[in-house]
Formats: C-alpha cells, structure tokens, sequence
C-alpha cells in the first residue's frame, strides 16, 4: 500500500522541456542530444554544468545564461538560453488528468509531493500554474533545497519530510528516465511519464487501489 506519491513538474503536469529542447535542435539542424548537454548538461548526473548550479540556487539565472551562451559558442552554436526559456514549458497548458490523479491520491490516504528541479526565478510561474498548496502536502523546490536530482540525497529529503520511513511505500512520476532510476535505485516506485501520461497515471491508479 502507497503512504506517498512525488510528482515532477515540467513534463508531468506541463509540456516537458526536453521535448521542446529536441523540437528546437530539429529546427536548427543540431542534434537534440547535443543541444541537451548544451543547455542542461548531462541530466542523468548532477554536475557543475550552469543550468545544474542554477537548479540549486547556486547561480542567477542571467550568469547561468551567459555561462551557457559561452559553452553553445565554443561549439560552434549560438544559442540564447532566454529566448529558449520562452518555449520549454509549451504554452503553459496543464493536464487536468494528472491534476485528478494528485486528487485520487489524495483521497486514497497517501500523502503528496512536488519534487522539481527548477532556478529560483521560475519559482512563481510554475506555482501560478496548480493550486500546489491544495494538491501537495510537501514541495521540494531544487533551487530552494540546494539539491537536485538524480543526487540520492533529494529524494531522501522528500520522502523525510512526507514521514516514508519505507522507500518502497512511495511512487515517484518523472518523465526523465535518469531521475526515475535514481528513485528506483533507493528502493522507490518509480514510474516514467511520457508525453502520453495516460499509461502512467493508470499504473499509478493501480498501485493506489
């Protein structure tokens, strides 16, 4: 029996950036996985690359753009991580289903929880988005924490303060394949979303039944 579900945000709840990310390469004729490790740098790790300080509050989001503009550079791209910014969450559109599954949770008796790696700066634009203090009992904001996943330690911190003494009464939704095996590597019910969530969210109806 589930005590707790931890939900991602970006690719969850909205569009995923590494979608969006894949659509832009596309478009400029760079390969996605290139402009991935650009941008983000190497997302099944938790490094010094400038979006992964940014996501722990340890760079603004200015110096994370500049940083990576001179990474893009000396590959011979010109990329301006601003005006990426503007597209990496679709147009802002929630799924309601996913929404209804926090709700169902709920109602099940587990207890909720956001786990988002995102910079300080967009913290108000994705909680102006869900009613987060109606759906999640906890929020873990990477930026406010200081950590990031897929490092262990965030996921420890989540499930500690939703009081999961048992890793494996707790899912954990993510639509990035690292961060689910991080979680699952801890002993927790990983599940991955695509950008068809139905699957997903019928995996997670079973588990809480």
């Amino acid at each position: 029996m589930l005590e707790a579900v931890i939900y991602d945000f970006g690719g969850v709840f909205i569009a995923s950036p590494f979608a969006a990310v894949r659509r832009i390469a596309a478009e400029r004729g760079i390969a996605d996985e290139v402009l991935t490790g650009i941008v983000f740098g190497s997302y099944d790790e938790d490094t010094d690359h400038p979006w992964h300080r940014a996501e722990r509050g340890e760079l603004d989001i200015m110096s994370a753009g500049t940083a990576i503009a001179a990474l893009a550079d000396e590959q011979g791209h010109d990329i301006d991580l601003f005006t990426m910014l503007r597209t990496l969450g679709g147009d802002g559109t929630v799924n309601e289903a996913m929404v209804a599954s926090v709700r169902r949770a709920r109602a099940s008796g587990a207890r909720t929880a956001m786990l988002t790696n995102n910079v300080a700066e967009g913290r108000d634009l994705w909680r102006g988005l869900l009613p987060v203090d109606e759906l999640f009992d906890v929020v873990v904001d990477s930026s406010a924490v200081g950590m990031r996943k897929p490092n262990p330690l965030v996921y420890q911190h989540t499930l500690g303060a939703l009081g999961v003494t048992e890793p494996g009464r707790a899912a954990f939704l993510d639509d990035y394949p690292g961060n689910i095996v991080a979680a699952s590597a801890l002993g927790i019910i990983g599940i991955l979303v695509d950008e068809d969530p139905a699957p997903a969210i019928e995996h997670l109806d079973a588990l809480l039944a």
